[in-house]
């Protein structure tokens, strides 16, 4: 018969099901934080390398739109005012050309969104001087011309870095709502003049979606919360569920009602329980009182069956005996000898009847001993083969292979118990019939079988043939198979009767020993 397969408990599925459902949620939510990290990431480079290609732009279109002969930008003076000049002319020695820086910067920031820029030069001013600015896609009225506040300091670190290292430098810093990069980097051919550009990265999941991953962080808090208050349940329900277990494992001779559990669930089979094993305890005493009478009436049954057989299996040779004797009152010599000889064989059978009786009363008494066993099978059917031979009945000794030359147990004890079923086989054997004794060890035992072609036991006293005073010969005294059931139950085994299509066969079954 196949096992069937071991399930996972029901609290323990639903442990592991709570656990795949936090886990499931840390993925999702890890994966949407690293979406929306590696497409900020992203956007910052591609907006740093557009800010950058701005940046050399507008410094080199200012390069190309003045004499390159001129002499560079001097710094003004401090508190002096950058001297305007027209477009496409020279810078003059006073300062930068305003105009032409506006006009640059309207020009090539128009074509990047979202995009705002100017010049700077380091003058020793804190803020350094900032010379033109420009958002020309500003959504607001016209071209922004006024430099942002808040984001001045990372202006004016990116420009002093660029001064520093005279090459081209960026910064950026992340918000809550975007992320402002800043580009800056030399004008060609003009020392202490700086271009640079600013421009705005929104996350990839719009102003809401670092509230939107907090809140997914947030709703995993509340399933591992979830999860850890369902552990704590199961625990207390497994803890209920073991005491009762424990409670239902007690040994069942009187019954314990099992306190309640507090959890309303349980608490409902407890009470079934409870009533279940209250109305059985009501029930075994039921039991108990009629199983009391039931014994006290078999017991008068069997004294009374008892009685009758005796009284039966008696008074047929007393009657005899009777008659016999009063044959012989008025009868010749030889007619007195042979009435005494039928008395004499009336009296030996009433013996046998007295000795079976005794048999079974009396406990069988083993005194196992070492014995030949092929030697005493052999024995046993020579005490056998003249009776057979009268009766016509063949006589045969099978001894399995591989049986050992010797076993232990009672040689005497066990004899009587094969010569009653060799005896009861030639009984119920018609003459040209077949009687087999034959020995086996299947695994750790002694097997003998009595087998013969007769009818057979009827199938409604197989069931009784072990007990005593039931028999299927008129000539038998019902005694002989219940005597061989006590030897056998005497050596730790047992005997029984195995059906066959065709005869009989009786076993004896004791455990094997050596010594």
């Amino acid at each position: 018969m196949t096992a069937a397969p071991r399930r996972l408990s029901f609290a323990s599925q639903l442990i592991v099901f709570w656990l795949l459902v936090a886990v499931m949620c840390a993925v999702l939510i890890g994966l949407v934080w690293f979406m929306a990290q590696a497409n900020l990431g992203r956007q910052i480079s591609v907006a740093r390398q557009q800010g950058l290609a701005g940046c050399e732009t507008i410094g080199s279109r200012y390069d190309l739109s003045i004499d390159r002969t001129a002499e560079p930008i001097a710094a003004p003076r401090a508190g002096q005012p950058a001297a305007a000049a027209p477009a496409a002319q020279p810078a003059s020695p006073n300062g930068p050309n305003t105009d032409l820086m506006h006009a640059i910067l309207d020009i090539v920031l128009a074509q990047m969104d979202g995009v705002e820029g100017g010049f700077w030069r380091p003058d020793g001013a804190p803020r350094g001087s900032f010379d033109a600015y420009a958002f020309p896609t500003y959504q607001g009225s016209g071209i922004k011309r006024d430099i942002p506040d808040a984001e001045t300091p990372l202006i004016l670190r990116t420009l002093r870095a660029a001064s520093t290292t005279r090459a081209a430098a960026s910064e950026f810093v992340e918000g809550q709502q975007d992320a402002v990069i800043v580009t800056a980097c030399p004008v060609p051919h003009r020392d202490g003049l700086f271009a640079w550009t600013l421009s705005r990265v929104h996350p990839p999941l719009g102003p809401s979606g670092k509230a939107l991953v907090t809140t997914l962080a947030v709703l995993l808090a509340v399933i591992v919360g979830i999860a850890i208050a369902l552990g704590v349940l199961l625990r207390r329900w497994r803890a209920n569920l073991a005491r009762i277990e424990a409670s239902l494992s007690r040994p069942a001779d009187l019954f314990m009602p099992i306190a309640p559990t507090g959890e309303p669930d349980l608490d409902k089979i407890v009470h079934a329980f409870n009533v279940y094993g209250a109305r059985a305890t009501s029930l075994q005493q039921q039991a108990g009182d009629l199983h009391t009478q039931l014994a006290a009436a078999e017991r008068f049954a069997a004294i009374g069956r008892f009685s009758a057989q005796m009284a039966h299996e008696i008074r047929n040779p007393i009657g005899a005996m009777r008659l016999k004797a009063e044959n012989a009152l008025n009868g010749d010599t030889e007619r007195k000898q042979r009435a005494l000889g039928a008395i004499l064989e009336q009296i030996q059978r009433v013996e046998r009847q007295l000795s079976g009786l005794l048999a079974l009363t009396q406990p069988v008494r083993i005194d196992a001993h070492a014995v030949d066993l092929r030697s005493w099978l052999a024995e046993r059917m020579e005490w056998h083969q003249d009776a057979a031979a009268r009766a016509g009945i063949a006589l045969a000794l099978e001894c399995a292979e591989g049986l050992p030359a010797q076993a232990c147990f009672d040689a005497e004890q066990l004899a009587r118990a094969i010569d009653n079923l060799i005896l009861n086989a030639l009984r119920h054997t018609q003459s040209g019939g077949h009687v087999t004794l034959r020995a086996a060890r299947p695994a750790a035992a002694l097997r003998i079988e009595v087998t013969d072609d007769g009818p057979g036991v009827p199938h409604a006293e197989r069931e009784r043939i072990f007990e005593p005073f039931v028999t299927g010969h008129a000539a038998g005294s019902g005694l002989g198979l219940a005597v061989v059931r006590e030897i056998a139950a005497a050596h730790g085994g047992r005997a029984f009767y195995e059906a066959r299509e065709r005869g009989a066969c009786f076993v004896i079954e004791i455990p094997w020993r050596t010594s």
